[in-house]
């Protein structure tokens, strides 16, 4: 029996909707799990015009009432947005009728209603339009699963990538550094590899620094934080190593010498991955009560609407729900 996947349509503005279909079109995902859509019907409809990837959309409030189907999709709709949607535009409303969606879709999920959720990509200055009190979808599912610190990961082959910090300025990672901080991010990350199943979890932390600081020269956050953090992580029985320079651990992780590497800061894991292979790398989110993956790009505005969007890293989310998931 194949799982049920979630999957929320993302910004009605943006390629969500467009990679969703193109993605369920692919018979490697046909093949692993039915779907049930999160988002307004409209937005769906308005989608199969752009990619002529058309079907019979049902809409359903139970999941008892989903029988799955070639040519069938089945849609649960908030009915939040109230007019059309000009794509490739930041928008108010699409931003409250992307958080609906979702909202709608954690609750299947925390219900144990869908195996997993797959999220399509949002965008934060639409959420923002649209009052909506948070600036990601980390920051969503936290709060509407009572989750204290979800961890993101990332995967692509071998190559694994936990992130200490998001979403902040880089003037400011290195006063978000601290001791006790790091060592949660190796407990997180670990915590993380186990949920998805591994059960050898050797961990590498990056460095701040060019060259680990090579000594204090080139800055002290490696002998004053991370060194201490991952002698402290290790005490504690994890299987970590570092500080590893930054410039060298992400090749390494990639040829599978360490199962996973925490990143200190958002581009610093995001740089790496996306040169690895931008489009098949999957998003995580690991601590919540169920399993979260998302495509690693965002809403592509410049092309929305444009039937031009790549629908591979959506794919492989997809799987990676499916795989997962079970």
């Amino acid at each position: 029996m194949k799982p049920l996947i979630g999957i929320t349509l993302g910004d009605p503005a943006g390629i969500g909707p467009e990679i969703t279909l193109k993605a369920l079109a692919d018979a490697r995902v046909a093949d692993a799990l039915d779907a049930v859509l999160f988002g307004d019907r409209s937005v769906l409809a308005q989608a199969m015009q752009q990619t002529g990837l058309h079907g019979e959309i049902v809409e359903i409030d139970r999941v008892e009432n989903l029988r799955p189907a070639p040519q069938i999709f089945y849609l649960c709709d908030p009915h939040q947005l109230g007019g059309a949607v000009e794509m490739g535009q930041v928008s108010g409303a699409c931003g409250a009728a992307a958080y609906a969606a979702i909202k709608t879709a954690v609750h299947w999920a925390v219900e144990k209603k869908i195996a997993a959720l797959c999220t399509a990509p949002i965008n934060k200055a639409s959420l923002q339009a649209g009052q909506v009190p948070f600036i990601d979808h980390t920051d969503m599912l936290a709060h509407l699963t009572r989750t204290p610190s979800p961890l993101t990961l990332f995967v692509v082959d071998k190559l694994r990538i936990a992130f200490l910090t998001k979403h902040i300025p880089l003037r400011k990672v290195a006063d978000a550094l601290n001791i006790e901080r790091v060592v949660q991010g190796v407990r997180d990350t670990d915590q993380g590899l186990r949920q998805l199943g591994l059960t050898q979890r050797r961990i590498a932390v990056a460095a701040l620094n060019p060259h680990a600081g090579d000594g204090g020269l080139f800055g002290d956050e490696e002998e004053k934080i991370l060194a201490p953090a991952v002698a402290r992580a290790a005490e504690l029985g994890l299987d970590v190593c570092g500080p590893v320079p930054a410039d060298a651990v992400f090749h390494h992780g990639a040829q599978g010498r360490y199962d996973a590497i925490l990143s200190l800061y958002h581009d610093q894991g995001h740089i790496a991955a996306k040169t690895y292979d931008f489009h098949r790398t999957v998003s995580f989110t690991l601590g919540l009560p169920f399993l979260r993956t998302t495509p690693d790009h965002g809403t592509a505005f410049e092309i929305a609407g444009q039937n031009r969007a790549n629908p591979l890293s959506m794919i492989e989310a997809l799987l990676a729900a499916a795989q997962y998931g079970r």
